[in-house]
């Protein structure tokens, strides 16, 4: 793979595996592909959800709330979701097939008690930085590919947010998993489309 680009390996983690608190359909079915993806990448990073308990995201911090209903918060339409990713606990782990120890960086988001963070770039609240953009710039990268949990959601923001910093931006789809509520791929696809993220598949690859 050339120098200039990089591998953003989006929340793979046990909470997003099949049996954890926000399970992604068929989200184990990836790690194989991701670690064989990772192999082709001289510049490999890990995204991690890390969420701090009482979360504001969570539906359990509202009573009355379900999980997968919404909330305006002061930075927008909030989607609550059940308890996951707790800092510490061994949902927020990597998944225990995962092998990328190769890796050269692991961003943690979502830790800020009061703002939700999807995206690997910008928190929900579109003024904190996780400082990832600066990273990536200061090695070379120009080019993002992207792989993870979920293509609907973090991979989706993450994309997003690499193409307005400046990046190209690729999203490997056989190597994403979506949630998929209330229309959500939907949306995210035509949000690739509309800013230019490109989606490939891993054959690309071969």
């Amino acid at each position: 793979m050339r120098a200039d680009a990089a591998l953003l390996i989006v929340d793979p983690q046990n909470d997003f595996m099949p049996g954890g608190a926000l399970a992604v359909p068929h989200g184990d079915e990836i790690i194989p592909a991701i670690n064989r993806l990772a192999l082709r990448f001289d510049k490999v990073i890990l995204t991690q959800d890390w969420h701090s308990p009482g979360h504001i995201s969570f539906a359990s911090s509202h009573p009355g709330k379900l999980p997968f209903s919404t909330i305006d918060l002061p930075y927008g339409t909030q989607v609550l979701w059940p308890d996951h990713c707790v800092q510490g606990t061994r949902g927020a782990d990597f998944a225990e097939r995962l092998s990328v120890p190769q890796a050269q960086a692991v961003i943690r988001k979502g830790f800020h008690a009061h703002t939700d963070s999807y995206s690997a770039f910008l928190e929900a609240d579109r003024k904190t930085h996780t400082g990832l953009a600066g990273l990536l710039r200061e090695r070379g990268v120009s080019t993002v590919y992207l792989c993870g949990l979920a293509l609907d959601f973090c991979v989706a923001w993450s994309a997003l947010d690499a193409r307005a910093a400046g990046f190209e931006a690729i999203v490997i789809e056989d190597a994403c998993r979506a949630i998929d509520t209330n229309g959500s791929l939907d949306q995210a696809q035509r949000a690739f489309a509309s800013a230019g993220v490109q989606r490939v598949t891993s054959d690309v690859f071969s």
